[in-house]
């Protein structure tokens, strides 16, 4: 007599890849009576260091702690092509006890035509490459790991889920750019990025707490770095605009900066693909310190360059954070999340201090005590304004919105 084999379970894959990473996670389908719904990751991993120089690593988490590997790669094309293998044999091992129903993936840009997740086919590929030059850092990144696992995985959908989506019912008001119609009837105006991140943070905060399901101001700050305001659970406005460039100081992308400078550089005989390598790798926390573009490096050297470098990038959040506020015509809550967002306690306590005339009021001992790990508040209960700390999970998002799909009406293909 055959021995019984338990039945698989579902799950879905979430893959997020990027210019330096690529992050994985498996997450289980549960049903009930609300239908089903995706949990959080059991098995989940990334391999770090894939950036030019970079070296590059293997990072597992699950039920067994964590573990790092090394990878062996001259550059980043051959780090992406071992990252994509071992990625796949490790699904392949995974897949003995579950069955992956989808593969949801991040993708930076949607453009005006995706508002919302869409299963993947050739039209759908062609339509999200025609953006890659809106995103250089990860469109063509992101869609090199749908073509990858489509092979893979043949006959699993594959999602693309969308980090501008968040952001499609802004007002005009806010996304248009002072250039002429011309232009903005071609597309040029502000998208807003971080959209899964931001679409999880409101989601889950809201749970938490009444206030930001009214004015809410949300910080993913990381080596990507952007602002949202939101108003009754839905964006009203960001700091990134046309691309992934623009808004605050970040790891190594520039934000944004006048006009005229780019007019002075092509002047000077820059090329648009110096320029981009300029705006988009050699700039930010990095160009500016001269030493490098993580923060936690710069928060530990002595270098006047580098403290110099974490100044202005607390200037710039400041004050961007201020003219949100002011278009929101004031804030409730405010949330931090992203790496810097989520571990940086010193950058929480001088923003905060840099805020304090909104009556917000910062609990030191709640501020320390914080973590990555859960959401916390870190509010002293005099503070007139919530603050809270928490860790985004793009992977559950992404998650979900696939499954979301997967069990909603069909639609007709796009």
């Amino acid at each position: 007599m055959m021995p019984h084999r338990p039945e698989k379970k579902q799950a879905i894959l979430a893959v997020n890849i990027g210019s330096s990473s690529l992050k994985f996670s498996i997450h289980p389908i549960f049903s009930g009576e609300a239908g089903r719904r995706a949990g959080p990751a059991t098995f989940s991993g990334s391999v770090q260091g894939l950036e030019p120089g970079g070296k590059p690593f293997l990072q597992l988490s699950g039920q067994t702690g964590e573990k790092k590997t090394p990878i062996l790669a001259e550059n980043h094309e051959d780090g992406l092509q071992s990252a994509l293998q071992i990625l796949r044999g490790l699904i392949h091992d995974h897949e003995q006890n579950v069955t992956i129903a989808a593969v949801a993936h991040r993708v930076v840009h949607g453009g005006d035509q995706f508002s919302k997740a869409v299963v993947v086919n050739d039209k759908v590929l062609r339509s999200l490459h025609a953006l890659d030059p809106l995103a250089p850092l990860h469109q063509p990144h992101n869609l090199r790991g749908i073509e990858a696992l489509s092979q893979h995985f043949s006959g699993t959908p594959q999602i693309a889920c969308f980090d501008t989506a968040f952001h499609t019912d802004i007002a005009p008001i806010e996304k248009t750019f002072p250039l002429t119609r011309a232009l903005y009837a071609q597309g040029i105006k502000r998208y807003g990025f971080h959209g899964l991140s931001y679409h999880y943070i409101s989601t889950r905060l809201r749970e938490q707490t009444a206030k930001a399901g009214q004015r809410l101001l949300m910080a993913h700050l990381g080596n990507g770095s952007s602002l949202c305001a939101c108003v009754s659970g839905k964006s009203f406005s960001t700091t990134m605009g046309f691309s992934a460039i623009g808004g605050l100081m970040m790891g190594t992308r520039c934000g944004d900066l006048d006009p005229g400078v780019v007019l002075y550089l092509v002047q000077q005989g820059m090329k648009a693909r110096d320029l981009e390598n300029l705006f988009y790798r050699e700039s930010g926390l990095k160009g500016l310190s001269g030493l490098s573009a993580d923060m936690r490096t710069l928060r530990q050297s002595k270098d006047e360059w580098a403290l110099f470098a974490i100044e202005v990038y607390t200037r710039r959040v400041i004050r961007e954070a201020g003219g949100l506020i002011a278009a929101m015509g004031g804030v409730d809550a405010i949330a931090f999340a992203g790496g810097i967002g989520e571990n940086d306690k010193t950058l929480r306590q001088d923003l905060c201090d840099g805020l304090s005339f909104l009556g917000l009021k910062l609990d030191t001992a709640a501020n320390q005590a914080a973590s990555n790990q859960r959401i916390s508040s870190i509010h002293a209960a005099e503070s007139k304004v919530e603050l809270w700390v928490v860790p985004t999970d793009e992977g559950l998002i992404t998650a979900e919105q696939a499954l979301a799909l997967l069990d909603g009406p069909a639609e007709q293909d796009i």
